[in-house]
């Protein structure tokens, strides 16, 4: 590992993830391909969850899970949670496939401010969001005061996973009120999300 790459901080060694990304490529990096598990949402207190796969030139593949919040994150970073999350993800992944036990510095929310923006990848859709009208909060204090009713719960535009949602999904969607792309494109589980938010609307 180039030693460029590695930084102490408060007494501890990190590796950037420049860095192990560099030493990837030199020891036979083939693919990296990412998931988005879970987009940002209220419900999960703002929490994106992602899944990272590294295969490398011989054959051997390893995961890494990546989340990333508001509490786990630098202020500078907090507008880019859905991006954190990937390069959390891709970091572990990558640490196994190259054996550094180092933690990456993007690993680390504590940190993030004194590096801000450093291992990011460029800007891309936000994957599993929900366009349109934000969600309605829960009140803070006592029941709400004359608020209009919600309106139909948007579907998930870009699909996250491989699966597609299934016919008796999209028909549950419509049965609630849901209102759905066209064209559709919505994942099983994501297709999941959307009834169970539907029901409870509807409750």
């Amino acid at each position: 590992m180039n030693k460029k790459y590695l930084i102490d901080r408060q007494g501890r060694q990190f590796v950037l993830y420049a860095g192990l990304l560099d030493e990837a490529h030199q020891k036979g990096l083939k693919a990296i391909r990412t998931t988005l598990l879970q987009p940002p949402l209220p419900q999960n207190g703002e929490t994106a969850i992602a899944h990272a796969e590294v295969e490398l030139e011989d054959g051997r593949v390893f995961s890494g899970i990546g989340d990333a919040n508001q509490g786990n994150v630098g202020r500078n970073i907090a507008p880019h949670i859905v991006r954190m999350a990937e390069t959390r993800a891709k970091a572990r992944a990558l640490r196994d496939a190259i054996n550094v036990s180092e933690v990456a510095l993007e690993e680390m929310g504590d940190l993030d401010d004194e590096q801000p923006g450093q291992g990011l990848p460029p800007a891309r859709p936000l994957a599993g969001a929900y366009p349109g009208r934000a969600l309605p909060q829960e009140p803070r204090n006592g029941p709400p005061q004359n608020e209009p009713r919600p309106g139909p719960v948007p579907a998930v535009i870009e699909a996250v996973g491989p699966e597609p949602a299934t016919g008796a999904q999209l028909a549950a969607i419509k049965r609630l009120g849901g209102e759905l792309p066209e064209p559709v494109a919505l994942t099983r589980g994501q297709a999941g999300e959307l009834i169970r938010r539907l029901q409870a609307r509807g409750a």
